[in-house]
């Protein structure tokens, strides 16, 4: 057949292009029906997935033009936090498992450099991609190496400080390096602060490039002298730009070329603004404008909804599990009864309003509600310093997001001992967002720190009475960590309290230790060897920093103690109460279930029984050390 005669959708599918390579021979045309296509595939994959929808979608014409003019992997691109790199994971090799998107063994929701050599550098959390950026490129500069590095990261990102400094240094370097901002005026929740209204300034004086453009455009149209003269105002940017917008963009006031604002869903005009890009041999600035859940009007409406969202019906966009209160929720509903009693209440979020349960406190109490962008390291010392004029400031945040506060939790809160609290959310695995999410760290670098008191609620009862201790009853850096998801947990609550239950049966030698989410399931586990004969008793720590004093005195009764824990194994609890065991005498059999590793995407259930926290795991530990004991007593 000839190949005119096939229809031309059918020359240049997803499924049968060479890519990226064929992205260079089509027209502009076929490249806007291939971002149709992309656009299908994202929202079908990510419905019955899972996974970042709204930024992928406001980032496909951007990715296409990026593949166009550029040649990954000799060029590298550098996605800020990656979590808006699913096109260009389509668009590199990987569309025939893009199935497998966030599934076990599957591709990963980030960049991977270890699934692909167009994956630069890992990344998952936000403000890196510049510092990152530069860094490659410098590296490329040594190596004599041509090509360019082109980081794409959020106007989001730029709420956070490693952006600038990232900015500060890159912008002074002779590299070729050119940064992409796109601008879609939203992180997670609907980006705040000077930053946000500066960029919207600069959106609302496109005349700037407009005017830039048809000047260039006519010059290399003049016989003779037409292309020098262009070739010197490009060079010459600053006269140029005093002709015709009077005022320096901060970008440039940095050391760049600044290019923008741009259409960042037209084709024609991206690819224009890259090779122009392209052709500086120094720091550039690329500024575009996008509409994050292009393409799929449910996004559209509600992108902080389909930021991150859980599989959902492509005809409505609901999603296909109800809504029902989560560990989030009741936290931030108890915040809000809290703050109606108590006006001295101070509520702060690192640009994660409604992932952190905050939603509630927002619209309770706005003038006590501060959502300070994509910067922990701001919000950890603002809580210190509200602290220091007698404020209650509590900071709902995200276990791996925490982790980029720890000298201003050491330095500001801790030394001066003023009383900050912590919400600690998505404490433990997190599941299909993989080894960048994952909140397993904060305990291990937590009890490092002189002052500080821990919690770890076993179920939305202790969440409460944790929260009202740790704001009440405790002083100085006081933190309560609680897992994603909703409590469906089945243990005994007779005895709820805010520092640990013992539950001892028929006195048996052999004591199990759980906390936080793996409690529940440790319980069930007990349960179920208790039906096969193996009796054990339980203790349930929910103060676990530091320990209650009469919880190594109970440990010392038994002979045998299995201590399960979801956090670090190195740093973590049960490696704080084996030394204190050991410093008291302790003889007997002492055994740490904790995992040492990062953990890939994957469901919870399957993470948590690949590092021996699911209910067959602790079931299977206790059989194998019960079955061990009878073996011992009877040689």
């Amino acid at each position: 057949m000839n190949e005119n005669n096939i229809p031309a959708e059918k020359r240049f599918s997803l499924a049968t292009m060479q890519l990226p390579e064929d992205l260079k021979k089509l027209n502009t045309e076929q490249c806007q029906q291939l971002c149709k296509e992309i656009r299908s595939v994202l929202i079908q994959t990510v419905s019955k997935n899972g996974g970042h929808l709204a930024s992928n979608l406001g980032v496909v014409e951007l990715t296409v033009a990026m593949h166009r003019v550029f040649d990954s992997p000799q060029d590298k691109f550098v996605w800020d936090v990656g979590h808006q790199c699913y096109t260009h994971k389509i668009l590199t090799g990987r569309y025939a498992r893009f199935s497998t998107l966030r599934k076990e063994n599957g591709i990963s929701g980030f960049p991977k450099p270890e699934e692909s050599p167009h994956d630069t550098f890992i990344s998952g959390h936000s403000s890196t991609a510049i510092s990152v950026a530069s860094g490659v490129a410098e590296a490329m500069r040594q190596n004599g190496d041509p090509h360019h590095v082109i980081a794409v990261l959020g106007d989001g990102a730029m709420t956070g400080g490693l952006a600038f400094e990232g900015l500060n240094n890159a912008g002074k370097s002779k590299n070729r390096l050119i940064i992409i901002l796109n601008d879609n005026a939203m992180s997670i929740s609907k980006n705040v602060g000077s930053v946000a209204k500066y960029l919207a300034n600069i959106r609302n004086s496109e005349n700037y490039v407009k005017t830039k453009k048809a000047v260039e455009r006519k010059l290399q149209k003049t016989p003779v002298i037409g292309a020098p003269v262009a070739k010197m105002i490009k060079s010459s940017k600053d006269a140029l730009r005093d002709t015709v917008f009077r005022s320096a963009t901060i970008f440039e006031d940095f050391g760049f070329v600044y290019l923008g604002p741009v259409d960042g869903h037209n084709l024609e005009d991206l690819e224009e603004v890259l090779q122009a890009a392209k052709a500086y041999e120094c720091p550039v600035f690329v500024h575009i404008h996008t509409k994050k859940g292009k393409g799929y009007l449910p996004s559209e409406k509600n992108p902080g909804e389909f930021h991150g969202i859980s599989r959902f019906n492509v005809e409505t966009g609901n999603p296909e599990i109800s809504g029902k209160d989560t560990y989030s929720d009741i936290f931030g509903k108890e915040l809000v009864r809290l703050a109606k009693k108590d006006v001295s209440i101070c509520a702060i979020t690192a640009a994660m309003e409604h992932g952190t349960g905050l939603q509630y406190f927002s619209r309770a109490y706005p003038q006590r509600y501060y959502d300070v962008g994509i910067a922990e390291q701001h919000a950890v010392t603002f809580a210190a310093a509200l602290a220091s004029q007698g404020k209650l400031p509590v900071f709902a945040v995200y276990s791996s997001f925490l982790q980029r506060a720890y000298d201003q939790l050491l330095h500001d809160v801790a030394i001066g001992k003023l009383h900050v609290v912590l919400g600690i959310d998505r404490a433990g695995v997190v599941g299909e967002d993989g080894e960048t999410h994952h909140g397993l760290f904060d305990v291990s670098f937590l009890t490092s720190i002189p002052g500080t008191t821990i919690y770890a609620p076993a179920c939305y009862d202790e969440l409460t009475l944790c929260l009202r201790q740790a704001m009440y009853q405790d002083t100085g850096l006081a933190c309560v960590r609680y897992p994603r998801g909703a409590d469906n947990t089945i243990f005994d609550k007779s005895a709820l309290n805010t520092a640990y239950t013992h539950t001892a049966g028929c006195r048996t030698d052999t004591l199990l230790i759980g906390y936080g989410r793996t409690y529940d399931l440790l319980y069930r586990a007990k349960q179920a060897a208790e039906k096969e004969g193996f009796s054990c008793d339980l203790l349930k720590l929910t103060q676990i920093f530091p320990l209650p004093e009469l919880v190594p005195s109970i440990c010392r009764s038994y002979q045998r103690i299995l201590f399960f824990e979801e956090a670090y194994y190195y740093g973590g609890i049960s490696q704080l109460l084996g030394d204190l065991l050991l410093e008291m005498g302790y003889t007997g059999s002492y055994q740490r279930i904790a995992p040492k590793q990062f953990i890939p995407q994957a469901s919870i259930a399957a993470q948590l029984d690949e590092i021996g926290l699911s209910e067959a795991a602790m079931l299977k530990k206790i059989r194998q050390t019960v079955e061990q004991k009878e073996k011992e007593q009877s040689v």
